[in-house]
């Protein structure tokens, strides 16, 4: 435990300082988004050390390492670093592990009001709430990056090249049927102020592709945990499973 205790001490550190120094290298740049983005991670850092005072709920010392290395790889790695861009499953392998965690903390909700017992739930009541759970988190977030790439004109769905569309906008007789083409591998676009923008390759989906993409694996990280929390409730196995779980602090505990 004290071996714990000491990494957890020392990731919260060394992330901290690594954060830090990229706050300091973007004031020297004078990029306001990302100084924002780094406050923001320092501030997550805070709340998620905080959580076990401030709201009576124990995070074990794995899944707080856990959340302090996926933050730092969502924010900073991901947006500061662009990340996102340069390594193509990035998103992917965070939103999965995000589906996880979420369905993780849904499961902890029924737990905690629970008082701590498994035996009193049952296992398909627990795989409804957990999915069900992770997908509103999901889908929530898909709004986020939405209404911030519609109103703020960022691209956090990112765009992806595709060579094949279908659309009834293209039917010349307006009937409810998608003209279909295939192999596209260039795409012009004229603007009104007679900007010409090629892109090769194909066609340029504007997020639809990420945010189903982005739903799709959420949903696979969640059915894992989901699966997993029902074979651990029905014969008390993988116990390893409630490291990933918040709990009521045993100080704190309903009678």
């Amino acid at each position: 435990m004290n071996k714990r205790i000491k990494i957890n001490i020392l990731t919260y550190i060394i992330l901290n300082l690594l954060v830090i120094k990229c706050l300091l290298l973007q004031i020297l740049n004078n990029n306001w988004s990302n100084i924002f983005l780094c406050l923001l991670t320092l501030l997550l850092f805070f709340i998620v050390k905080s959580m076990n005072k401030t709201l009576n709920i124990e995070i074990s010392i794995f899944l707080e390492v856990i959340v302090y290395l996926f933050i730092y790889s969502s924010i900073i790695l991901g947006e500061v670093y662009n990340f996102f861009n340069l390594i193509y499953y990035w998103d992917t392998i965070l939103h999965t592990i995000t589906g996880f965690i979420s369905a993780a903390f849904g499961y902890s909700l029924i737990y905690i009001l629970n008082n701590n017992i498994n035996k009193y739930i049952k296992p398909i009541f627990a795989f409804i709430v957990s999915i069900s759970f992770s997908m509103l988190i999901g889908i929530f977030w898909e709004f986020i990056e939405f209404s911030i790439d519609h109103y703020l004109t960022k691209d956090m769905q990112k765009d992806q090249i595709i060579t094949k569309i279908s659309s009834v906008k293209l039917n010349p007789q307006l009937e409810n049927k998608g003209i279909l083409i295939t192999d596209i591998n260039k795409t012009i676009i004229y603007s009104n102020n007679k900007n010409i923008i090629v892109i090769n390759g194909g066609y340029l989906d504007i997020g639809l592709v990420d945010t189903i993409k982005d739903l799709f694996v959420n949903f696979l990280g969640a059915l894992v945990f989901s699966i997993l929390i029902c074979l651990h409730i029905r014969n008390n196995n993988y116990k390893f499973i409630e490291q990933f779980m918040l709990k009521l602090n045993s100080k704190t505990q309903m009678n």
